[in-house]
């Protein structure tokens, strides 16, 4: 082989070198968020991620519907009797106690007689008038409405414990998503993924 042909050859050898340098430099020296996104990328392409599901807590609220309850009822109203301090009784008795006295007595007697009479016969009418009276009751229907409040307790999520790529993480989701979840970079995939 000649000079030329052996120098020739160092000097591709030499080009070739560098070029190989200069390729690994330049990837060395690559944005990372450019592989990051390549990374991304890639996991896209290779189909979704799922996280295992470590466990599933209900989260309940407890809610108080207050509501009205109508219902017919009988009320009953006593009304006291219209003479209460039985003067018809008294009136009566008295007459009819001095009419006896007045018959039974003679002269000065007599008056004595009808008067104690009255007295007498005003108190007997009072008791049995008193021993009479029954007060009026009256019954009504009246329509009566209260305010009766219902208690309930409701699930409204579920915290979801779930672990992707060796880190436990938690996640509030609107139903069960089973033993697993498809998850995004960064985000939690609500998902049936069962």
């Amino acid at each position: 082989m000649s000079k030329f042909a052996i120098k020739t050859l160092c000097a591709a050898v030499a080009v070739a070198t560098a070029a190989g340098l200069t390729g690994c430099s330049h990837q060395a020296n690559a944005d990372p968020a450019l592989d990051a996104s390549q990374q991304q990328q890639a996991a896209q392409a290779a189909g979704p991620q799922y996280a295992q599901v470590v466990s599933v807590t209900p989260v309940h609220q407890h809610v108080n519907t207050p509501h009205q309850v109508c219902q017919d009822v009988v009320v009953n109203h006593t009304e006291p009797p219209k003479d209460q301090h039985n003067i018809a009784g008294t009136a009566i008795g008295a007459v009819a106690g001095g009419l006896l006295g007045h018959m039974v007595g003679h002269g000065k007697g007599n008056t004595l007689a009808t008067v104690a009479g009255a007295a007498a016969g005003g108190y007997a009418g009072n008791r049995i008038e008193n021993a009479h009276h029954q007060s009026q009751v009256t019954s009504t229907t009246e329509h009566e409405c209260k305010t009766v409040t219902d208690s309930s307790d409701r699930v409204v999520g579920y915290d979801v414990q779930y672990v992707y790529n060796g880190v436990t993480r938690t996640t509030r989701m609107d139903h069960d998503p089973g033993n697993r979840v498809q998850v995004q970079e960064g985000v939690t995939s609500v998902s049936d993924a069962r």
